[in-house]
């Protein structure tokens, strides 16, 4: 949930614009009277359309920090969303993941080992009939996917690359970081291995692999490379997806919820967005990093729920890329009772540097609560640290 910082800047400029003079508009107007470019979610033309609207990106960025992973999360309608660079915090290492040569003979075996692991979300509910994709966590029938695929879902059916269906029960999701765990029973299921997403660099092989638009046949298998890290995704009416991973592999609607592998076949990251424009595909996508979404997914199986720590601090990026300037402080949190005041700069956690307040918060999204963190601070140009015990985000926020 987005939290609302008490400032005007966040309020809509003026009317929306006419879908003919959008930046971005959403996969699912593809082939139809065509737009300009849009950013939008994988789902298939069989979704009802929902249609995402531009806004002007202000200088500030103000929220509650939590450092929830941060995503275009819940519903869809009237959702305002542009994206801009931020600098990449590392995620949190998970196993050693190669970047491969990417020869074509090494595609072709990495498709037929992965391609049995990544299956289709046919869903149905209230007013919505779609269809996303999966990846097979676990060899007794957990699923990974997208929270929007499955958002509104009163039926899942989960079909497997060799055609057989199972219907599918909902373990939960997690609209903060838009990743959502699916079980199906049966047989030992064959699986994807996990690779991590922390020593990735622009360059590398990426190869994309998901089931578009619903097609039956199996999944299907497109390459390009890492184009850039930690891009940001902004959200209006929910928070933003941070250190994204872009890539020019082309993907298609109903791809969401599908894996991004590096030239090993490891997966890397879950697709989650791609832009389009008046001739079609833009040639950008974005994936959630694993490492990101293996957390998410392993909480969700164990607990039913996921915990995102709280510092409790509104604020905006410091001038020059030096830190987070700290606008104000929630009264009884974390932040207040370690001593930060309004307009300290934010410059390090744990020692390592950040320069923005998104930094900061892929910087915290990995600890968890009761954990104590040492802040770098600037006070009036003097440099000092605190120490914060981090706490659950109150659930009213």
């Amino acid at each position: 949930m987005e939290e609302e910082d008490g400032f005007d800047d966040d309020a809509p400029s003026g009317p929306l614009l006419p879908p003919d003079d959008r930046l971005w508009r959403h996969p699912s107007e593809v082939g139809k009277t065509a737009p300009p470019s849009r950013l939008g979610l994988f789902t298939s033309p069989a979704r009802e359309p929902r249609i995402l609207l531009i806004a002007v990106l202000s200088g500030l960025i103000s929220s509650l920090l939590t450092t929830g992973l941060i995503a275009l999360a819940g519903g869809f309608e009237d959702r305002t969303v542009t994206h801009r660079s931020v600098e990449r915090e590392a995620a949190l290492p998970v196993s050693t993941s190669r970047t491969g040569t990417g020869s074509n003979a090494n595609i072709v075996d990495i498709a037929e080992r992965v391609r049995p692991a990544i299956v289709q979300l046919e869903v149905e509910g209230n007013n919505l009939k779609g269809s996303g994709s999966g990846v097979l966590l676990r060899s007794d029938g957990h699923v990974l996917t997208n929270q929007h695929v499955i958002d509104g879902a009163d039926k899942i059916t989960i079909v497997m690359a060799d055609g057989h269906e199972y219907p599918g029960k909902l373990v939960g999701g997690d609209p903060d970081t838009d990743i959502a765990v699916v079980k199906i029973d049966g047989p030992a299921f064959p699986t994807a291995t996990l690779g991590t997403a922390s020593n990735l660099k622009v360059g590398n092989q990426a190869i994309a692999i998901g089931s578009p638009l619903g097609l039956a046949g199996g999944p299907s298998l497109s390459v390009g490379v890492v184009s850039a890290l930690g891009r940001q995704v902004d959200s209006r009416d929910g928070p933003p997806l941070l250190d994204m991973i872009q890539t020019d592999a082309p993907i298609a609607p109903g791809s969401s919820g599908g894996a991004l592998l590096d030239g090993d076949g490891s997966v890397i990251g879950i697709t989650t967005a791609i832009a389009v424009s008046d001739v079609g595909a833009e040639g950008l996508g974005f994936a959630t990093p694993i490492d990101i979404a293996r957390d998410v997914a392993e909480q969700l199986i164990t607990t039913g729920k996921v915990v995102h720590v709280w510092l409790g601090i509104e604020g905006e990026d410091a001038a020059g890329n030096s830190g987070a300037l700290v606008r104000k402080i929630r009264d009884g949190s974390p932040a207040a009772d370690a001593g930060v005041h309004e307009r300290d700069v934010i410059t390090a956690v744990q020692g390592k540097p950040v320069t923005s307040m998104s930094a900061l918060v892929v910087a915290l999204r990995a600890r968890k609560p009761g954990q104590v963190v040492t802040l770098g601070l600037n006070r009036d140009g003097k440099p000092l640290t605190v120490n914060v015990t981090l706490v659950d985000r109150p659930r009213n926020l």
